[in-house]
């Protein structure tokens, strides 16, 4: 008997604009949704069969979302575009503002799915995978995969193997990429977005990227971002952008070769008593005095102790 979803749910405000269309291949199940939520709408899901969503549009600023029923209080998100719901997880949505969207829905036969992401990721890797669950912002790879089996399921020209091969291809996808996010329930920032972050922050220490750019560095919604970001670090994205800024400026500092305006300028500051302000602030002295200390081995021990002291006070 081939595998058929079992999908439990409860929907308020929430209609089809079109007839639902789908393919079912082996384990999968894929359904195409256009839809539309009302302001108010909501909506209750659970199934004993994981499965993927993605959304052909930012729905962030118009659906929440939570995993309880009274969630949305303090512990609702914005909707991702692209979700993986473990099975037997459940997920409450809200919509905030009216809006029509098409999304794909992917059903999997759990034991199919386990073989598929071992053979991909390996046992530990893929237990952990379908166990998780992955909401993000944004993916190119994903959502091209994703047009072309909405576009097939729309209109079938091609062998069930092809569509077949795009499901599989758009679980390795969401659930590796998900594993090497480390997403948690939180769908905070993990050390790899992290990672993504810093390394696009000290390319472009020149300006100031805005939260837009660095949300989407980090796959994340702007909104989602904003909400993340000082609960991971401990600062907010401007104060993370300064430290950067002033630890490269403390590296560049080292080179007597380069002058202190120099450095302001190439890091963005707007000129050289910005840089010393914003140093003074992060290192409790002067670029001046930084520097002497720097180079304290080439000066006197006495000329090194003010330095240090400089920086102290």
């Amino acid at each position: 008997m081939s595998f058929m979803p079992r999908m439990t749910s409860r929907i308020e405000g929430l209609r089809p604009c079109r007839p639902l269309q789908w393919r079912s291949f082996g384990p999968i199940v894929a359904d195409l949704w256009r839809a539309e939520g009302e302001e108010g709408g909501r909506g209750y899901y659970v199934s004993p069969d994981p499965r993927i969503v993605i959304f052909f549009s930012d729905l962030a600023g118009a659906v929440r979302v939570a995993e309880t029923p009274d969630g949305f209080s303090a512990e609702s998100r914005p909707l991702g575009r692209i979700i993986f719901v473990p099975a037997g997880r459940p997920l409450w949505s809200r919509v905030v503002k009216s809006r029509k969207f098409q999304h794909l829905d992917l059903h999997f036969e759990a034991s199919a799915l386990h073989r598929l992401l071992t053979a991909r990721l390996g046992v530990a890797a893929a237990e952990a995978a379908l166990t998780r669950p992955v909401m993000l912002a944004r993916s190119a790879k994903i959502e091209a995969l994703a047009r072309l089996l909405a576009e097939e399921i729309a209109k079938p020209a091609e062998h069930d193997l092809y569509a077949e091969g795009l499901a599989q291809s758009l679980a390795a996808a969401v659930l590796s990429l998900g594993a090497e996010e480390g997403a948690a329930d939180s769908g905070g920032l993990s050390k790899a977005r992290l990672r993504r972050l810093t390394a696009h922050m000290r390319e472009n220490l020149h300006r100031r990227p805005p939260i837009a750019e660095l949300a989407e560095v980090a796959g994340l919604s702007e909104s989602w971002f904003s909400q993340c970001f000082k609960q991971a670090t401990g600062e907010t994205p401007a104060q993370w952008r300064m430290r950067l800024r002033v630890e490269r400026a403390q590296e560049m500092i080292a080179d007597p070769a380069r002058g202190l305006a120099e450095i302001a300028a190439a890091l963005g500051f707007a000129d050289q008593a910005h840089l010393t302000r914003a140093f003074r602030a992060q290192m409790g002295g002067t670029p001046a005095a930084w520097r002497r200390l720097a180079h304290g081995a080439e000066a006197s021990p006495q000329d090194s102790t003010k330095a240090e002291e400089k920086i102290k006070t």
